[in-house]
């Protein structure tokens, strides 16, 4: 297989960047001068709508994605743009012609935890660290809506005559359920080009695919020894947990002593080890970042089990996860310590392996563990290697799992897309990085429903993206370049 988006990645195979449009280049800036504190504005409006999907109420009718809805809705008439609510999809479109470029977003987002947020997550913080718009959605995905809206609204204001339809892809459901998108997809018609705003620039081709590693430990303690009970950790399994803590029971001197020194080996993250009535209570203190990019946080949960390192728990449920997530992952993120299944690709990089959710049922307690696998390795082997490495790790612990949960997610490398040059030669011109090239990410987007999709922005190269973070932000600046990006993405598409 060749693939010639990577040759022109590796080998420079055009001889220089295609020159922007002055047509483009003067719209661009036009969208800035006339849209910049109106971008913000409808952000700050989205933002206000807590559009977290909650499990036995189906989209469609949750109240607040109602309200979302008739937002966009009232922005399109205001535009002049034609809507259309599809249930869990909305498309808003510019022009009739028969081709299309579909621009792809979600307007759901992640849960937040209102104590971590200086301000509500669902009011705009523009206060707190000036040139920072924060809350829920502005990076991940409401920010790139509100610079669509605004892209279309400078393209119509001007008169600039398009080949090819605009449309803004709006689903729903993107964080927690793709069943009902890709049912819609079976009937959607296919567009010329589509791209996602929803991950990185400067061009993305490659995405790894979302899998899960999922154990349940169930068993008992006979209390008598050293043991630790209401083990908790995460907020939801695509962010790296931020808080995990843990009971510990019957712990003598020795046992404290040890506690403390496994704590002093620890760097960035925070631990305390308070006395409670009932024993002692460890909490570790990390960073939350998106699991796509374990590197940028600092796993709560995993050190959390690697303050236990050496020391002898019985084997409860809450100790068995504690041993499963020492012995199998530790503070690796490569998977390095769980068997065989650690590979990694050469575009596209390594699999990544976290921790990110523990869930109590009763007595039961359920791990799960997210990666992130690139192409190199097929499916069935994968599963076999976790499978291996589970049986092994049961078989020398004297441990029966209840069940584990397994998921292992395509991921994509596109062989071409023809408009993936078009848009790194935008994404160079805006920035004057002439090193630019193609990249892969960790992430996920609906890319993968479409014939010959790649993604495009809003997050930038080099910085730390904010996601799924208990400190999701975008910058006025960077909102600014995204509008000028999308604009001028909008009219080379449209004309192509």
């Amino acid at each position: 297989m060749k693939h010639s988006l990577l040759a022109a990645f590796l080998f420079s195979a055009f001889s220089g960047q295609a020159a922007i449009a002055e047509q483009s280049e003067q719209l661009a800036n036009y969208a800035v001068e006339r849209y910049q504190q109106a971008q913000i504005h409808t952000l700050e409006n989205l933002v206000s709508y807590p559009t977290v999907n909650k499990e036995g109420l189906a989209t469609p009718d949750n109240p607040d994605f109602i309200g979302f809805k008739s937002f966009l809705k009232m922005k399109a008439a205001q535009f002049g743009f034609d809507y259309q609510d599809l249930g869990y999809t909305v498309l808003i479109g510019m022009g009739n012609q028969a081709e299309k470029v579909t621009i792809v977003t979600h307007g759901d987002v992640q849960p937040a935890d209102a104590s971590k947020w200086q301000q509500s997550p669902f009011k705009m913080d523009k206060t707190s660290e000036p040139g920072k718009l924060i809350a829920r959605g502005t990076e991940d995905d409401k920010g790139a809506i509100a610079t669509a809206l605004h892209a279309m609204k400078a393209i119509k204001d001007k008169g600039v005559t398009l080949n090819n339809r605009i449309e803004l892809m709006v689903y729903l459901a993107e964080e927690s359920d793709w069943a009902p998108l890709k049912e819609f997809m079976k009937t959607y018609q296919q567009p010329k080009y589509a791209v996602t705003i929803d991950a990185s620039y400067p061009v993305v081709v490659a995405e790894k695919g979302w899998s899960l590693i999922a154990p349940t430990f169930s068993a008992t303690s006979a209390q008598t020894g050293l043991y630790v009970t209401d083990l908790k950790g995460g907020a939801f399994v695509s962010q790296i947990p931020e808080d995990a803590s843990v009971l510990v029971h019957n712990a003598d001197a020795a046992t404290v002593a040890k506690l403390h020194d496994n704590v002093g080996k620890l760097k960035n993250v925070k631990v305390a080890i308070k006395e409670q009535e009932e024993g002692l209570l460890v909490q570790v203190k990390g960073t939350s970042a998106h699991s796509s990019e374990p590197e940028s946080g600092e796993n709560a949960i995993a050190h959390l089990a690697e303050i236990f390192k050496g020391l002898d728990l019985e084997n409860n449920s809450d100790g068995q996860a504690i041993e499963f997530i020492n012995q199998l992952i530790g503070l690796d993120l490569y998977g390095a310590q769980f068997g065989e299944i650690a590979y990694q690709h050469d575009f596209m990089g390594p699999m990544t392996v976290s921790p990110t959710l523990l869930s109590r049922d009763g007595n039961e307690i359920k791990l799960s563990v997210n990666m992130r696998r690139p192409v190199g390795k097929q499916e069935d082997v994968l599963k076999q290697q976790i499978n291996n490495a589970l049986t092994a790790w049961q078989t020398r612990n004297n441990v029966t799992l209840k069940d584990t949960d397994i998921v292992i997610g395509t991921p994509m490398l596109l062989d071409s897309a023809p408009h993936a040059q078009a848009l790194l030669d935008i994404f160079k011109h805006f920035t004057g990085d002439e090193d630019a090239g193609f990249v892969s990410i960790g992430g996920g987007t609906n890319a993968k429903l479409f014939d010959n999709a790649v993604s495009f922005g809003p997050s930038m190269p080099g910085k730390k993206y904010t996601g799924h973070s208990e400190h999701e932000f975008i910058t006025e600046q960077q909102l600014a370049l995204n509008l000028k990006m999308y604009t001028a993405m909008m009219i080379k598409l449209g004309n192509m």
